[in-house]
């Protein structure tokens, strides 16, 4: 069995929850194709991202920038009239340059993933889902997906009912402080600050309550210069040591302003 992951970029420094998911499932021996909708703006690698051996296939992220891989993938893909069907149904309700893409990404998708591929699995329910689910009617294959938390409250209730009537099994992440997790181990200071700022907005535009930081021990560097930098941060109520069952001193729980 072989799963191509639908992400919406990879490597993401502010995605190491995704990037731990797919090393502990290469590690029990899922073979992994990670297909990524953008390619990496990071500068910095995280150290689980060293650990994953996947070979990844990258989208073009605007299609006028790669007319003629689109053009081959229209033409060698047989399957079109369903997927069509429906993103023109998709496409009215929602008729945005975005919905566009979605449709010339899945036919790359759909053309050049490998034949071994036998599902696709999107992480978040907006576009890496509509992605997934186009490719999965190309290609006859069932598709599941993984929602969060902005994606839910951000898409419209027609698509979510529809995308989650169509997929073959689709999730919910909770908001639990241990699933909103950032890992900063290995990055230098100045990385680790610019990182957490940009986790801590994303959550706190998500409604977040809680996150967990795992900074690891190390020489205690990384771990002061982050509380330094929480507490004099405007998306932060308070934050304190993880208890034993968390992780101890080496993660630093954060309590998000409401």
């Amino acid at each position: 069995m072989r799963v191509a992951f639908v992400l919406k970029g990879y490597p993401r420094l502010s995605e190491t929850f995704i990037a731990q998911e797919i090393a502990a499932l290469e590690k029990r021996g899922l073979d992994i194709l990670i297909v990524s909708l953008r390619r990496p703006t990071d500068g910095a690698l995280h150290p689980v991202h060293r650990e994953i051996k996947a070979e990844v296939l990258y989208l073009p992220e605007y299609l006028l920038l790669e007319p003629i891989r689109v053009v081959r993938a229209f033409f060698k893909t047989k399957n079109i009239g369903k997927a069509a069907k429906v993103w023109l149904k998709d496409l009215l309700r929602d008729p945005t340059p975005n919905r566009i893409r979605r449709f010339g990404q899945a036919l790359v998708l759909a053309a050049e993933a490998p034949k071994d591929i036998t599902r696709l699995h999107a992480h978040f329910l907006h576009t890496p889902a509509s992605v997934a689910r186009y490719a999965a009617l190309l290609r006859g294959l069932p598709w599941s997906g993984s929602a969060h938390a902005k994606d839910i409250w951000t898409i419209p209730e027609w698509e979510k009912r529809e995308k989650l009537a169509a997929a073959a099994e689709a999730r919910a992440e909770p908001l639990r402080s241990g699933e909103r997790r950032l890992d900063v181990r290995g990055l230098r200071v100045e990385e680790l600050l610019r990182e957490v700022d940009r986790f801590l907005d994303s959550l706190y535009g998500e409604g977040a309550a809680e996150c967990v930081v795992l900074h690891g021990h190390g020489t205690g560097a990384l771990k002061q210069a982050l509380r330094d930098h929480l507490g004099a941060s405007p998306y932060v109520a308070g934050f304190r040591p993880g208890e034993d069952h968390e992780g101890g001193d080496a993660v630093t729980v954060v309590s998000l302003r409401r």
